[in-house]
């Protein structure tokens, strides 16, 4: 049997991504082997394939190399001192994060620590959507202490990460603003936040008194976004590439302010697709791609405007 993997062959287009075939991976000690029914597809992968960040200046000298984070799918085979699973069981898991990838594999050898199980009420593909945004988006709304009754801002709130943050923070009862396009504000609405259309008007102008700004766009409409917060706010900015920028700002104006790089945690996954199980939390997935068209797929993410996740289904 061969192992079909989507690598990164030099950094550019989407078009540098090809389907490569590689032996089938045997797991080691306390790994388990797992057949990848669907792959995530995150904002990270796109910037790491055009040669941006960390993930790619360290894999520079390795390529082709194979991205992807997010996976779900169902465990196949055990390595030695590997019981936590059984054949068979549907996993979820964030995995190699950041240097490693691997997740757009058919098959893929995983430490059985970094997996979940999925329950049996909770689709692959939800699972699949989970653990990345999911846990950026919870992390953030951790870091920001997040209470309730806080008036919380997140901008994006149709994006993988802000249509999560959004469920999580009305979860805790805070009351929820967002930014998105007229397409999403009925969206935005059915999961509990106050939208602002941000193409009719600058966030500022249309809320006041903030207590939390979890920021997921960065730039222009982050540095606005700072006008509508109260003294002593938080502001938890998630975009790498101008979270100096908006911290420094932040702070200028006297409010507490942090970058945040998401860090894998099994528990975290577990509680949210527990979260999902019982309708706590919706994932909502705009389009789901055939390995074979992961060149459309890493196209979506880079028009900005996805809602929830894009995937790849690794057996088709």
């Amino acid at each position: 049997m061969e192992n079909k993997q989507i690598a990164i062959t030099q950094f550019g287009e989407p078009e540098v991504l090809a389907i490569q075939s590689a032996p089938m991976p045997e797991p080691k000690s306390g790994e388990v082997l797992v057949k990848v029914a669907f792959a995530g597809v995150n904002p990270i992968d796109v910037k790491t394939r055009a040669g941006l960040g960390w993930a790619a200046a360290q894999n520079k000298d390795n390529l082709p190399w194979v991205p992807g984070y997010d996976i779900s799918g169902q465990v196949v085979s055990l390595g030695e001192q590997a019981d936590r699973f059984s054949m068979g069981d549907n996993v979820a898991g964030f995995i190699g994060f950041p240097v490693t990838g691997g997740g757009y594999s058919q098959y893929v050898c995983v430490p059985e620590g970094v997996l979940s199980h999925v329950p049996d009420s909770v689709t692959l593909e939800a699972a699949a959507a989970l653990p990345l945004a999911g846990q950026t988006a919870v992390q953030a709304l951790d870091k920001a202490t997040v209470r309730e009754g806080d008036r919380v801002l997140i901008l994006a709130g149709a994006g993988g990460v802000g249509h999560i943050a959004i469920q999580v923070a009305v979860a805790a009862k805070a009351e929820v603003f967002t930014t998105c396009s007229e397409a999403n504000l009925d969206y935005m609405a059915t999961l509990g936040a106050h939208a602002v259309n941000y193409h009719f008007a600058p966030v500022s102008e249309r809320v006041e008194e903030v207590d939390v700004l979890i920021d997921l766009v960065g730039g222009d409409a982050a540095l606005d976004a700072l006008k509508c917060l109260k003294d002593g706010a938080q502001v938890v900015t998630v975009p790498t590439l101008s979270a100096e920028l908006i911290c420094e700002k932040a702070k200028l104006l006297g409010f507490e302010a942090t970058g945040m790089l998401v860090d894998p945690n099994p528990q975290q996954l577990d509680a949210l697709l527990y979260m999902v199980s019982v309708g706590l939390v919706k994932t909502e997935i705009q389009q789901v791609y055939p390995m074979t068209q992961v060149v459309d797929a890493h196209k979506q993410i880079e028009t900005g405007h996805t809602r929830g996740k894009i995937l790849l289904d690794m057996q088709c």
